[in-house]
């Protein structure tokens, strides 16, 4: 309407608003352009009913203290101890990013030898050698055969399934794996011990089913199973195979623990099991649908970066002590 000639005074009357509403509107336009209109301005708000030291105290008892029976602070207990609603508590954590409740775990390798396996195992991803294939092998022990002793509830709107928390144990097996970085498939096989005598047979499974003209890279952790002196000897008879051992405490370096973590969030957590072939069975039914539609697990990570990383973390443990 303005864009018409008309004047402010004959907006207002014919849109029943007033004459000063108009000329605001029509100044932010002039201002801001249409980003003005998006939304109102901002207003000041009432007076803060906390005070700027009181919202200091909370988030220094926060990050120093902790209450005398408890190993951390509640909104509550806070709320308590600081004189505060417990709305006024959890607002101040939100603005201040503080999660007491949550904690995250972590682990520094002390291998004497970590940079060298280190280079040697993030080389194998970033740079694979020629005619080889790089498998990340390991072992996933003592896997369960669950039955529920009642029939869970299914799914349904507004509710989520159901199952009862205990359970009849119908035995464990153990899956080895062998996860091929080139494409995403795997190779398995669950066995009832979890040995080197099994380990040799794994191995050897792996000779049958991989091309005979290419050598076999293998990434394992250290468990004593993978150094077994039958397992040595079984190893010099076959030239091909080359054992890459990750550094102690450092099994997050093995892709195919993210496989073995998709593994049990898909198929084995909610799983209920009457015997353990059925646990078998459901096993090697996720390797052959995994097999059928592979997902490759691209390692990223530079041995500079992961290195930095370390060196952050040590520097923050230093400063503790």
């Amino acid at each position: 309407m303005a864009a018409q000639g008309k004047l402010s005074q004959e907006i207002a009357a014919e849109l029943h608003t007033s004459r000063p509403t108009v000329q605001l509107w029509r100044h932010r336009f002039l201002a801001l352009r249409l980003a003005g209109l998006e939304k109102d301005a901002p207003r000041p708000g009432r007076i803060p009913r906390i005070s700027p030291q009181k919202v200091r105290a909370v988030v220094e008892a926060t990050l120093h203290t902790r209450p005398p029976s408890a190993t951390h602070w509640s909104t509550r207990t806070m709320a308590q101890a600081q004189g505060v609603s417990e709305a006024s508590v959890r607002r101040i954590w939100k603005q201040h990013h503080l999660k007491p409740h949550r904690t995250k775990t972590f682990k520094l390798s002390r291998d004497p030898q970590f940079l060298e396996k280190l280079q040697d195992v993030v080389g194998l991803y970033l740079n694979p050698p020629d005619r080889a294939l790089v498998l990340c092998v390991d072992e996933k022990s003592q896997i369960q055969a669950l039955d529920r002793t009642q029939p869970g509830l299914p799914m349904k709107p507004g509710r989520c399934g159901t199952f009862t928390h205990d359970y009849k144990r119908h035995g464990t097996t153990t899956l080895f794996a062998a996860l091929n970085i080139l494409d995403g498939k795997v190779i398995g096989d669950c066995m009832p011990h979890h040995r080197h005598q099994e380990f040799i047979r794994f191995l050897k499974t792996l000779d049958r089913q991989t091309p005979p003209g290419l050598n076999l890279e293998l990434i394992v952790d250290n468990y004593g199973t993978h150094k077994h002196p039958q397992v040595q000897a079984w190893l010099q008879r076959h030239p091909r195979f080359h054992l890459h051992f990750t550094p102690t405490s450092s099994s997050w370096l093995n892709l195919v623990e993210r496989w073995f973590a998709y593994l049990t969030q898909k198929r084995i957590r909610r799983g209920s099991f009457c015997n353990l072939r059925a646990l078998i069975e459901a096993i090697h039914e996720y390797i052959d649908s995994n097999n059928q539609n592979p997902h490759v697990f691209v390692w990223t990570a530079s041995v500079e970066h992961i290195m930095n990383k370390i060196a952050k973390c040590k520097e923050a443990l230093d400063a503790l002590h």
